[in-house]
């Protein structure tokens, strides 16, 4: 029998710790990553001119190159001088050079390289021990880099390896002037001040992940609840017509002297089938309403009441022009009210975003069935428009969906905003209306 012990917090902690290490800085050390331009959207390159926001994509990559170059020239001309271009100009100028070059294309190897070529950089040269000023230069900058394209967490393992290093040569030389303490003060501080950006990056990329995702539920939610209020109102519009359809149903065998047996048990059926019918609507769009939701005493508004819609928002302050066009007919109750919220949506818009303008409001009907467009000028006037882009047009677009129509919402030339719906009525139904209502 095998017992399990129970390891204690500092086991654990510093059995991650080696994980840490071994995944940051042994795990894939060849992986070719070269580094990726920056992106045109940062806060700096999105105002320069296009012409130069090419260029300024690779600002990271010209540094690197350019700090190679400066290390390597100084090495060139200090490495010796009586033969600038021997063995020692190639290990104290070159090397240092290509390990930091080396950070753009397969960061950890750099960074390996750089701590190997170390003592013999320090061997080779006439400066200071371990840390040459080209040496010194290039190995900072391979911390620099190798720190931004990874983690924080890898910072602090490099600075530790540095550090070791730097210390272990410079006790086992003995020299009198040793460069590893400034190179601890000076990768710690550049080290830090990377950590601290790539944190500070992170959160803001989260933060804006996060309201993106929150701004998703909220149009979900928005779609859903007006998805919801659009069951509800067509709830109370089809159980209305069903209603009607079972009381005349049940009427109608009465206004008939003596009618035939076959008759009476037709409208029995009919009216049997609009209970059945009733029922289950009320089973299955009743669970969309609320506990506190009761429906409307008075019938659905419809484009009838159009004009008494329009007097309420006249007093408000906006000033609304109708046009109506074409053979005014009665349409289906759901094509009705849903152009009616649609008017009501927009002029509600209109109040809110643009206050001080002036609103048309234009129905046409047509063969096929109802267009409509509701347009307002720009805001105008001392009063603020409402924060926020609002959910009204998603409702609308949601109702304009539900009946197949089409809709374009979109700003205007002189500042104001549009909305052109057109609702199909096939002419079926619009006769079906007509008769059922005569």
């Amino acid at each position: 029998m095998t017992e399990t012990k129970t390891r204690s917090p500092e086991f654990r902690l510093a059995a991650g710790a080696m994980d840490g290490l071994r995944q940051d800085l042994f795990h894939d050390v060849f992986d070719y990553r070269p580094m990726a331009p920056l992106g045109t959207g940062g806060p700096v390159i999105r105002r320069l001119p296009r012409t130069f926001r090419r260029g300024a994509v690779w600002f990271p990559h010209a540094v690197v190159g350019l700090v190679a170059l400066i290390c390597l020239m100084e090495g060139v001309f200090s490495a010796n001088t009586y033969s600038p271009f021997g063995i020692a100009t190639v290990i104290t100028a070159f090397l240092p050079s290509v390990t930091l070059l080396m950070t753009l294309v397969r960061p950890v190897l750099a960074f390996w390289a750089s701590i190997a070529s170390i003592p013999l950089v320090a061997a080779a040269g006439n400066g200071d021990w371990p840390w040459g000023a080209s040496a010194f230069a290039c190995h900072l900058g391979v911390l620099v880099v190798v720190a931004a394209r990874t983690r924080p967490r890898t910072a602090a393992w490099m600075w530790l390896i540095t550090l070791f290093a730097g210390s272990v040569l410079g006790s086992f030389a003995g020299a009198y002037s040793s460069s590893a303490q400034p190179m601890a003060l000076v990768s710690a501080l550049a080290l830090l001040l990377v950590a601290v950006v790539q944190v500070r990056r992170e959160a803001e990329r989260e933060v804006t992940v996060q309201r993106t995702v929150t701004a998703v539920e909220r149009d979900r939610r928005t779609l859903l609840e007006e998805r919801t209020t659009i069951a509800r109102e067509l709830h109370d519009v089809v159980a209305h017509h069903m209603s009607v359809v079972a009381i005349q149903a049940e009427a109608a065998p009465y206004r008939v002297e003596n009618p035939p047996p076959e008759l009476e048990q037709a409208f029995t059926t009919i009216r049997e089938n609009a209970v059945a019918a009733l029922t289950e609507l009320r089973r299955v769009l009743g669970v969309v309403r609320a506990e506190d939701y009761e429906a409307p005493d008075a019938p659905q508004p419809t484009l009838a009441e159009i004009d008494r819609l329009l007097d309420n928002v006249r007093e408000t302050g906006l000033e609304t022009e109708k046009t109506v066009t074409g053979a005014v007919r009665e349409l289906p109750q759901g094509v009705e009210l849903s152009a009616y919220r649609i008017v009501q949506e927009a002029l509600s818009n209109t109040l809110r975003h643009a206050p001080g303008a002036t609103a048309k409001v234009e129905i046409g009907y047509v063969l096929g069935g109802l267009g409509l467009r509701v347009v307002n000028g720009p805001a105008r006037g001392l009063v603020k428009p409402s924060p926020g882009a609002g959910h009204g047009i998603t409702g609308m677009r949601e109702r304009v969906a539900m009946l197949n129509g089409e809709m374009t919402a979109e700003a205007t030339q002189d500042g104001g905003y549009e909305v052109a719906v057109f609702l199909p009525v096939p002419a079926a139904e619009a006769a079906g209306t007509k008769g059922g209502t005569a």
